[in-house]
């Protein structure tokens, strides 16, 4: 059997996240507000939540009911003990994130919701690209500096396969303003989302690889008024334990009515 690859450092993950500020939790707060608004639209009451995420000191608060559980490899939550689960900013460094939903899905009763916020594939894109570029440009080559995540249509996927019923992913990318690079790697790091991939490199990058970076993000992603601009890709994830009582798509050739008989139209018939 092959070993799967690890992209995280799991222990560098956890000293990031131990330096984060209060400061830097803005967009987890866009996150949680989001997370509020879709939980009031669901004609539910949770009477057993619980809180997947690697930042208990906020999320915590915005589901006072909810066990709250560390993003671990392996989650401490009982089998079917839950009717949400809310897996919250968590799952982009995760280096099973099938297994994170599976887990998520067993730990859920039946007809339970698993919501789930992320950064997606489009997230810190402009970063990634600088980098890149100065990197290759000063030493030759490039090393990973931004972790690879997933791409809306692959999360959509992923909860298939951990075999949710219903589900659903949908993006919210934010744009955000900073003076110059420097600030936005302050807020990374403020944030608990710095560099910590596996691969990484492990020596301090040159001075020079990162001044010609914030050149090159200056003149490729400026605002016009000497700014720079940050995406963050937020994806968010709605699934539903099975249950005998959701609604099941009808068999292929069941329906009982036309189409256009419904909408009061003529049919045309597409040329062999």
């Amino acid at each position: 059997m092959t070993a799967q690859p690890i992209m995280t450092d799991l222990a560098k993950l956890a000293r990031n996240r131990a330096r984060a500020t209060p400061a830097g939790m803005f967009l987890h707060q866009s996150a949680a507000d989001e997370i509020q608004d879709r939980l009031e639209l669901i004609n539910k009451s949770f009477k057993a939540p619980a809180i997947v995420t690697g930042f208990p000191s906020f999320w915590a608060p915005q589901l006072p009911a909810a066990l709250a559980a560390p993003a671990d490899e392996v989650l401490t939550l009982d089998q079917g003990a839950h009717d949400l689960v809310v897996h919250a900013m968590a799952l982009h460094w995760a280096n099973d994130p099938v297994g994170q939903l599976i887990q998520c899905r067993r730990a859920l009763r039946a007809d339970g919701l698993f919501l789930s916020v992320c950064f997606g594939g489009q997230t810190l894109h402009e970063l990634r690209a600088c980098l890149g570029q100065a990197e290759a440009t000063i030493t030759g080559g490039m090393s990973p500096r931004v972790a690879p995540m997933a791409e809306l249509r692959d999360m959509g996927a992923l909860l298939q396969r951990a075999g949710f019923a219903l589900p659903v992913a949908d993006a919210m990318p934010l744009r955000v303003e900073y003076d110059d690079m420097w600030r936005l790697m302050r807020d990374l790091r403020s944030m608990g989302e710095t560099n910590a991939l596996h691969a990484r490199l492990r020596r301090p990058t040159a001075r020079k690889v990162l001044e010609h970076a914030a050149d090159l993000y200056h003149s490729h992603f400026g605002t016009g008024d000497g700014r720079i601009v940050a995406t963050f890709d937020l994806i968010f994830l709605t699934g539903w334990a099975p249950d005998d009582s959701q609604p099941k798509p009808l068999r292929p050739g069941s329906a009982k009515q036309r189409l256009a008989d419904a909408l009061h139209t003529d049919e045309t018939k597409l040329p062999n």
